[in-house]
This record gives structure tokens, C-alpha cells and sequence, in this order.
């Protein structure tokens, strides 16, 4: 599979942290700190945890078999249910792909004082087109990243600015609390960042690897998963605590891209603004491509069409993938910024099962042989399956019943 080869070197841990972090993880992380403070830095370190734990458990099944996960499912419970498995996964990566359009659009829409669905329609035509032109993509893809780079170098340079207090950030990180009204906010992070379906097709990036380094596969394999996850949640507590320090002190209700810009100005002064929305821009525009391909690569395999991406099949999936995402924040996206929160915090509804299909396999001796999962990693895996599924009938209560 020929898509994979420009990312080889990065490593699959760090290009699923890559595609995690996005605009959603940016949106939800600013309003997590601006209306509760450091209250809720607990969260990342669980979510972060439970992230880890399931990308290692994702990669054990990448070494453990040359099948692809969604075959080895087709095989355990039958095609049908490979088939629910993948359209749950289409479904979550549209509507992580609904949060990149909208972060794509309000970020130049805010920076341009322009229409935010011009550049919704635009920029996903683009990531369609880029489709047929890999190569230009690869070099794109780096000038993102690199945007992203300097967003995320200004948050940091405003944290040291700001001098935020270190016994609040202590306490915010290792005692839980629940401040009223932030279930929501709390099921969206956990969605966003503890990434089942991130985790999940870090098993194909790992046989990819296979393929490529026969000899140094099983360690460069379970060492790669730690290193992008630990970046992506040091980066969610700098955002947190930067929007904990500066925001919820101003009383600053996060409904605006140039809202969570605030939180540089203490660094940027009157080009916050600019910087802020640049990074959101690359944040969102970097994980269109990325996230639809898995969104469509997985969906193609579930159906039997293969992932290879020379098939014109598994292009129309991942294109599709960009079109309902665009279409979702077009028709509804009036609240941009709580778009995004919903459209994270439904997804917890399909993560379970995918979760639980993981889980199973791994401990499937026949499947896995040595690599069958042991006590230190199916402990933890119980306990984030439980976790998921208790956050998706607090979801169900708060959506629902409320």
C-alpha cells in the first residue's frame, strides 16, 4: 500500500497523535480551561493513559498476524458484523472530519472576515484533489505540520509568559474533580483524545512497517506507539493550562476561534489573532486527507474491497468521507465551536464496540500466539472499555433524557 510510504519514518504513535490533534482537540481543550480552569488537567493523563494502552494493544495485533484487523473480525464473527465495524468507523471519522472542516473555515473565515463556508466547500474540494496527487500532499502535509509547529512553539512561549500558578496545576492534575456542568466537555476530550479508531488503524501502519524492515520490526514497533502520544498530551495540558491562566480569569466564554486566540496575547499582543488562527487552519486543513483516508481505507476493507489506495473504490470512500463531513458543517454549523464539542462527544456511542472487538482479539490465543496480551495491558484495556462505556450512557442520559 504506496500510501503509507512518506510516513514510515515518523513512526505510527506519532502519526495517530498527528491526526488526533486537531481543530476539535484545540476547540475543546480551550473551553475545558476557560470556563473551569485547572480543574479538569486529571483528564489528560487518563485519557493519554487509556490511548497508549490501546495503540500498544492495536500494534501487538499488527505483529501478531499479516491480515488486517477487519479481516481477522470478518473471519471471528463474520463479514456482517466487519461491515458494522468498519461503517462505525466511517461514521466516527466523518464526524471528526465535520470538526476539521469547520476548524478549516472559521479559521480563514475569521482571518479573511470572509464567509466560513466558502472555505469549508473549497478547501475540501482541495483535499479531494490532493487525492490524485500524492506528491504534492507529502510536501503540503510537511508546510502544515511545520504551521502547526509554530502555533504550538507560541503556546508554549505564552505559558512561560504568564508564569501560571504551579499549585493549581499540581492540583488540577492529581485530584479529580467534576465541576457542574462539565460532563459534556469531559465526554468530547475523552472522544477526542482517547482515539479507539486512531488506535485501531495503527495495526495496519504497523504491518506496513513489516513489510519494510523485516529485521527490526517488533521493537521499533513497540517502542513508536509512546512517543506521539506523550507529545499530544503535553501539548493538550500546555493549551489547557494557557487557557486556564489567561482566559477564565478575563470571564471569556470561548464561541470564537479569535476567543481561544485571546490566550496569546500576553506573548503576540495584536497578532495573537493571526497566529492562532494560522495554526488552526494547518491544524484542520493537515487532518482532512489524513483522517478521511482512514475513515475510507477501513470502510473499503469491511466491504471486501481491500485498502489498498490505488483502488478507485477506496478513493470514492475517502472522498466521501470529506463530503459528509463538509456537508454536516455546512447544514449546521451556526455554532461552529459547539459543532464541533457535539459532533466529538457522539462518537463515544460507536467507539465501544470497536473497542470491545479490539479488545477480544487481543486476547485471542489462536490470533495472537506470544503476542497475546497479558495482565498489564488487559487490566488497563478493561478498565478504558468501561470507562468508554459508561461515558456513552452519561452521553445518552445527557442528550436524550435531559
Amino acid at each position: 500500500m504506496k500510501r503509507f510510504n512518506w510516513i514510515h519514518t515518523i513512526g505510527p504513535g506519532l502519526i495517530v497523535g498527528a491526526l488526533v490533534f486537531g481543530p476539535s482537540k484545540l476547540t475543546i481543550t480551550s473551553k475545558i480551561g476557560a470556563n473551569f480552569g485547572y480543574d479538569l488537567l486529571w483528564i489528560i493523563l487518563i485519557a493519554i493513559f487509556f490511548m497508549a494502552v490501546y495503540t500498544i494493544i492495536a500494534e501487538r495485533i499488527g505483529l501478531a498476524t499479516d491480515k488486517s484487523l477487519l479481516t481477522v473480525i470478518g473471519e471471528k464473527w463474520g463479514r456482517k458484523f466487519a461491515a458494522v465495524v468498519g461503517i462505525g468507523i466511517f461514521l466516527v471519522c466523518t464526524s471528526f472530519q465535520t470538526g476539521n472542516s469547520v476548524g478549516v473555515g472559521i479559521a480563514i473565515g475569521e482571518l479573511t472576515n470572509t464567509n466560513n463556508n466558502i472555505w469549508i466547500i473549497f478547501f475540501n474540494c482541495v483535499g479531494i484533489a490532493l487525492l490524485f496527487f500524492r506528491n504534492f500532499y507529502k510536501v503540503l502535509e510537511k508546510v502544515m505540520i511545520f504551521l502547526i509547529g509554530l502555533m504550538l512553539l507560541a503556546f508554549l512561549i505564552t505559558l512561560l509568559e504568564v508564569s501560571p500558578n504551579i499549585g493549581k496545576i499540581i492540583s488540577g492534575f492529581i485530584i479529580p474533580k467534576v465541576p457542574t456542568g462539565s460532563m459534556g466537555l469531559i465526554i468530547a476530550f475523552m472522544a477526542s483524545c482517547f482515539s479507539i479508531v486512531g488506535a485501531f488503524y495503527t495495526s495496519y501502519l504497523v504491518q506496513e512497517r513489516k513489510k519494510i524492515n523485516t529485521k527490526s520490526d517488533e521493537k521499533v514497533s513497540k517502542n513508536s506507539s509512546l512517543t506521539g502520544i506523550i507529545v499530544l498530551g503535553v501539548l493538550s495540558a500546555i493549551l489547557m493550562i494557557c487557557a486556564a491562566a489567561i482566559l477564565q480569569p478575563l470571564g471569556i466564554e470561548v464561541k470564537t476561534a479569535t476567543d481561544m486566540s485571546l490566550a496569546l496575547r500576553p506573548a503576540f499582543g495584536e497578532a495573537a489573532s493571526a497566529v492562532f488562527l494560522i495554526g488552526l487552519f494547518a491544524a484542520g486543513f493537515s487532518s482532512i486527507v489524513g483522517n478521511a483516508t482512514i475513515g475510507g481505507t477501513l470502510m473499503s476493507d469491511a466491504l471486501g474491497f481491500g485498502s489498498s489506495f490505488d483502488s478507485h473504490k477506496t478513493r470514492l470512500l475517502i472522498a466521501l468521507v470529506m463530503a459528509f463531513g463538509a456537508i454536516i458543517a455546512l447544514l449546521f454549523g451556526s455554532a461552529p465551536l459547539e459543532l464541533i464539542v457535539f459532533a466529538q462527544s457522539i462518537t463515544i456511542f460507536i467507539v465501544p464496540v470497536i473497542g470491545i472487538a479490539m479488545f477480544l482479539i487481543a486476547n485471542d490465543k489462536k490470533v495472537m500466539k506470544e503476542n497475546k496480551i497479558r495482565p498489564f495491558l488487559k487490566i488497563p484495556g478493561f478498565i478504558g472499555l468501561c470507562i468508554v462505556i459508561v461515558l456513552a450512557l452519561f452521553n445518552f442520559i445527557d442528550i436524550f433524557l435531559k
